[in-house]
């Protein structure tokens, strides 16, 4: 079972110090629980060094196919495992409907990271206009067929979650 908490545009460096310490408090004894947290990327490296001893992989909330470029406000895989980042999330329902991510660009960015060994996070899910039309299923075959195309044997390393827009 794999638990992540994406902590969007909240806890800068120093709020991420307070949050890791209760975090090691209260995971002390879970056991057969995967857990990820996915800080802003002005904290990860923050994360990184206050979870380093810990079970809990810190992972970006996105990351860009190519490893360097005039592509402003990206961040590089190369980057992250730089960063020791252990992986990102992908197609986030927030980067499709306010950043135009697609589909594909979504399977690209899987792809990248796998490639570089960092773990990925692939979201997939539906609006309320398509959940109410009763197009579920095609979206999320549709998502799903787009990272089986660029990751056509998926590792271990690769997680879908489904996020149902609709939901949040």
């Amino acid at each position: 079972m794999l638990i992540a908490g994406n902590w969007k545009m909240f806890k800068g460096p120093a709020e991420t110090v307070a949050f890791c310490a209760g975090l090691r408090a209260d995971l002390g004894d879970v056991v057969g629980v995967d857990v990820v947290v996915a800080p802003p990327f002005v904290s990860l490296q923050t994360a990184v060094a206050e979870l380093d001893e810990t079970a809990v992989r810190v992972y970006a909330q996105n990351v860009h196919w190519e490893d360097e470029g005039a592509f402003t406000g990206e961040v590089s895989r190369s980057m992250l495992l730089e960063a020791g980042v252990a992986g990102s999330i992908v197609g986030h329902s927030e980067r499709r409907q306010l950043f135009g991510e697609t589909d594909e660009t979504a399977a690209r960015r899987a792809r990248a990271a796998l490639d570089a060994g960092l773990g990925v996070i692939a979201c997939v899910g539906e609006t309320l206009d398509e959940r109410e039309a009763g197009e579920t299923e095609a979206v999320l075959r549709r998502q799903v067929e787009a990272i089986a195309v660029a990751v056509p044997e998926p590792p271990a390393a690769l997680d879908v979650a489904y996020e149902p827009v609709w939901a949040i």
